[in-house]
């Protein structure tokens, strides 16, 4: 019989959920604000997920698939009242067979201003050169939040924007900028070989995906440095956090330059993680942003990591904030449960104090 993959992505949609998951011996489950809400249907076997996942990519993609063991992919499909939508999939082998989850893309590209995220992460993306982070665990909405700030820059300045996505998931209209897509799989190796041609192909934008080793950050930081806005993520919770991975891929040999150079060119990290909303019905943003002004450069120059949260608080004229304080403004304004936001905050001990009467 088969699994009708089109009428769960039109389920998916119609409760708002943002992922579907089809694994060999369990049923198709959704996720929505968070949760994780299975479908009543019975467990999908092995020979049915190869099927869908046959589906979403070509012949050439299923044999990368069983070389690599995982595939990332986007499918595209007209849904009843919905319209044409776009998932990011991914395919991946398991202890029980193949899995594959689907992720939804929004239709239009949303604004900073529809994502909630703090105003003054729209000053990084206004010059002409450097390096310019989002970061956050999966699923937080990074991949979103950098369409916005690439879709603004579509809107307001006519500039060459490349763009290196695995895969390619918002489409960007015709506007004043040449927005240039690849996609790692199809149109290009990988993400360092795709940074290492962008940079010969005279983009004044550069968006990498992923910074996921140490050749797509070097390669990432040079672009910022020879005249390229750089925009990309990394997987960390923190502006310190991110530092700190950024610098540490390198071996010791190279640190104290890698240092020199990211003081240099990085000019802002945004933070930020999902958390479901204490109505239940949907998820609210908390953020944390560093803008690399010239004492935070100082700190990461001189190796002083340990003192950039210090630096980040007294910032908070500029519109800077650390993680915690988002989550304590939730907390407090009672969009978030206070034992949700003391489980994603990053200095736990103090965090618990601060909001002790909320947890009683």
């Amino acid at each position: 019989m088969g699994i009708n993959i089109d009428g769960m992505l039109l389920e998916l949609l119609t409760k708002n959920g943002s992922d579907l998951f089809i694994t060999s011996r369990h049923p198709p489950t959704l996720r929505v604000n968070g949760s994780l809400q299975p479908l009543d249907m019975p467990e999908s076997t092995p020979e049915e997920v190869e099927a869908i996942i046959r589906r979403f990519v070509s012949e050439a993609d299923f044999e990368r698939l069983e070389e690599d063991q995982d595939i990332d992919y986007a499918y595209e499909v007209r849904l009843p009242g919905f319209g044409m939508r776009r998932f990011r999939g991914c395919a991946f082998y398991q202890r029980l067979g193949l899995s594959a989850v689907l992720r939804t893309i929004p239709v239009q590209i949303p604004t900073c201003n529809e994502l909630l995220l703090p105003p003054e992460v729209m000053k990084l993306i206004e010059f002409h050169q450097g390096l310019v982070l989002v970061t956050g665990p999966t699923g937080s909405g990074k991949t979103t939040t950098l369409a916005s700030l690439v879709n603004h820059i579509n809107n307001t300045r006519p500039l060459h924007v490349i763009t290196i996505e695995d895969p390619i998931e918002f489409i960007y209209p015709v506007n004043k900028c040449m927005v240039v897509q690849r996609q790692v799989g199809t149109h290009v190796e990988s993400f360092s070989s795709a940074l290492r041609s962008a940079l010969r192909e005279d983009p004044d934008v550069i968006l990498v995906g992923e910074l996921r080793d140490l050749d797509t950050i070097s390669l990432a930081i040079t672009a910022a440095e020879t005249g390229h806005l750089v925009l990309g993520t990394l997987h960390t919770l923190s502006a310190a956090q991110t530092i700190n991975r950024a610098v540490n891929v390198f071996p010791p040999s190279r640190q104290a330059q890698v240092r020199v150079m990211l003081a240099e060119s990085l000019r802002g990290v945004l933070s930020q993680q999902l958390i479901p909303r204490i109505d239940g019905n949907s998820r609210v943003v908390a953020t944390e942003l560093m803008i690399c002004n010239s004492a935070i450069s100082t700190l990461i120059r001189d190796a002083k990591l340990h003192q950039i949260n210090s630096s980040i608080q007294t910032g908070t004229k500029q519109g800077m904030r650390l993680m915690d304080q988002s989550l304590l403004e939730l907390v407090e304004s009672h969009q978030i449960d206070p034992h949700d936001a003391l489980d994603r905050s990053i200095d736990k001990n103090t965090f618990a104090n601060t909001i002790r009467s909320y947890l009683e």
